[in-house]
């Protein structure tokens, strides 16, 4: 029997619930996703008779910019809010690395996960859902969280601090995993713990506290303002891409997980011992070349800083990279986990340490959430860290404004980070409906303004009447606001008016990927942009979908990858 690329989406499968309520379903109407029933007599044999199995019928000075350029300094947190920075990382590896298992009891794990809410954020519709392509495929976008909550004294001995216990969770890793509509590859875009972002007004879900919005705060503190839910609401928030499911984990099971497989290759350029005279390092010891980690070495590696190339969170965010590549191939091309018994005890231990969002808490859903991961192959999975720039005080980072926007735009359309598909543009209307042109009201403003040229005086009234013209009789123009839009967009409110939207960016030879959903708006809303200052006719600059180069993207096939060992960490 082949592994299974969902390992924990197995164990999913029979997750307990912290809210009450038949979970929604994976993906959207119309989508395309595997399903089938793979129990078989070998794992029949394997369950208790006491078990009650259940088979399954899936239904479908400041460096410069960039990726690298080193990391922020300042004093050293306390060693405990790092432990688990590594937590989203194995949970990625456990979720994509596989390909097909047979199904185990599941009934034992029910009361082993716990479920939360999706996004309790106050601007959850900001980001639109993604539409489905020519064939019906919907692209999947999931949140992968690691948290360094120390809420049970397994954590609390791991991840050390004791002055933390019970204190609230920060996000530690947050990773976005983004699998195209085909199927055929998968981008993985981490963002740096310390990046200064806007957090929105979060409610726990469980109380009701609400948490006010906070600008310039560092990403890692959504999770302790009301859950996952927060952290998903801010990335939404960020990225304007709708996020599908959540799935967090602390470090619990990430020794097993490890053990099970037999270890994990990495590699390093030097001996390295992560340990200063001060007391801070991971404590990884290891001697040049590929070792295979497991159990606690294997945390060590990935919360190791001191040690790695330039001692920082981008170097860490690297090694982990790494790791995820090397247990991703680990998992696919060997049968460690054909055994029944060993996949069991892995999931028995790795389920206990996670909390997905209530849309995957059903079984059927996490067994067709595995069913499209083990799709992609391996040499089509992208792994990158979000392009960033120091923060004003030198200390933390923020997104670069250009490059990281290009990352977000690049998943919001779908297109793959490793270039090999940048022909494959969408463009195509949706089935939504539109009104007739003479009955669609739409209003134009001028977004023409930009850091180094004013407006252009009268432009929405130009090209508002240049809709008239086209039969949209309808259209007016609203002379007292004046934008800065880099590039003309069409933005509506609401899916009532999304073929309305459609039908003018159409008339005007505006991409499909310019109409975007919005609550900003109270209609349809055509923001003429700084690349549209003059004429009839608007012809969009060609986008660059290429990435910048980097050391901090990794292909998944690459095996020759090897951590660089900072001098002064060797022996």
């Amino acid at each position: 029997m082949p592994c299974s690329a969902v390992v924990l989406a197995y164990a999913f499968r029979s997750g307990r619930t912290r809210h009450a309520g038949r979970p929604s379903g994976l993906g959207k109407p119309g989508s395309q996703q595997g399903g089938g029933r793979e129990l078989t007599q070998s794992v029949r044999a394997e369950v208790p008779a006491a078990e009650d199995t259940r088979s399954l019928t899936p239904k479908g000075p400041i460096p410069p910019a960039g990726h690298g350029g080193g990391r922020p300094g300042g004093s050293d947190r306390r060693r405990g809010r790092r432990v688990l920075r590594w937590s989203a990382t194995v949970l990625a590896v456990a979720i994509v690395g596989t390909a097909g298992v047979g199904y185990l009891y599941f009934e034992r794990l029910n009361a082993t996960i716990d479920r939360d809410a999706l996004n309790i954020g106050d601007e959850k519709d900001r980001a639109s859902e993604s539409e489905p392509n020519a064939a019906g495929q919907t692209p999947l976008n999931i949140m992968l969280i690691g948290s360094d909550a120390r809420d049970n004294a397994e954590n609390q001995k791991l991840g050390g601090a004791k002055d933390t216990y019970n204190t609230a969770p920060r996000a530690d890793v947050q990773m976005l995993l983004h699998v195209s509509a085909d199927r055929t590859n998968m981008s993985v875009v981490s963002m740096p713990r310390d990046t200064l972002v806007d957090i929105p007004k979060c409610t726990d879900p469980d109380n009701g506290r609400v948490f006010p919005a906070v600008t310039s705060t560092m990403t890692n503190d959504s999770l302790g303002r009301g859950g996952p839910g927060c952290t998903v609401a801010t990335w939404e928030k960020l990225t304007d891409i709708h996020i599908d499911h959540f799935i967090m984990v602390d470090f619990a099971g990430v020794v097993s997980m490890a053990d099970a497989i037999g270890g994990v290759p990495v590699c390093v350029d030097a001996n390295i011992r992560s340990h200063t005279s001060s007391g801070h390092g991971s404590g990884l010891v290891l001697e040049k070349g590929t070792t295979y980690i497991k159990g606690e070495q294997a945390l060590q590696w990935l919360r190791t800083r001191y040690g790695f190339e330039d001692n920082t969170d981008i170097s860490r965010a690297k090694a982990q990279h790494q790791y995820m590549n090397s247990m991703v191939r680990r998992l696919r091309e060997n049968a460690t986990l054909s055994s029944p018994n060993k996949l069991r005890k892995l999931a028995e231990t790795a389920t206990e340490a996670l909390t997905v969002d209530e849309g995957l808490g059903s079984v059927t859903k996490l067994y067709d959430l595995s069913n499209e991961l083990r799709k992609v192959p391996t040499e089509r999975i992208t792994m990158t860290t979000m392009p960033w720039q120091y923060a004003s005080d030198g200390n933390r980072v923020v997104p670069e404004p250009v490059e990281a926007e290009k990352v977000f735009r690049l998943v919001r359309e779908d297109i793959a980070l490793d270039g090999k598909d940048r022909k494959k543009r969408k463009d195509e209307t949706s089935d939504a409906p539109a009104a007739a042109d003479d009955e669609i009201a739409v209003q134009v403003h001028n977004g023409t303004r930009t850091g180094t040229q004013a407006a252009v005086t009268g432009r929405a009234g130009e090209v508002a009447q240049l809709l008239v013209g086209k039969g949209f009789t309808a259209a007016t123009s609203d002379s007292s606001v004046l934008l800065s839009q880099d590039k003309t967009v069409v933005r509506y409110p609401s899916a009532d008016l999304e073929g309305d939207a459609q039908r003018v960016a159409k008339a005007l030879g505006i991409a499909m990927s310019a109409v975007k959903k919005s609550t900003d708006v109270s209609g349809v809303t055509l923001v003429v942009g700084a690349d549209w200052r003059s004429g009839t006719t608007y012809k969009a600059a060609r986008e660059d979908d290429s990435l910048s180069e980097s050391e901090d993207t990794f292909n998944g096939a690459d095996t020759k990858a090897c951590m660089h060992v900072n001098p002064d960490f060797t022996w």
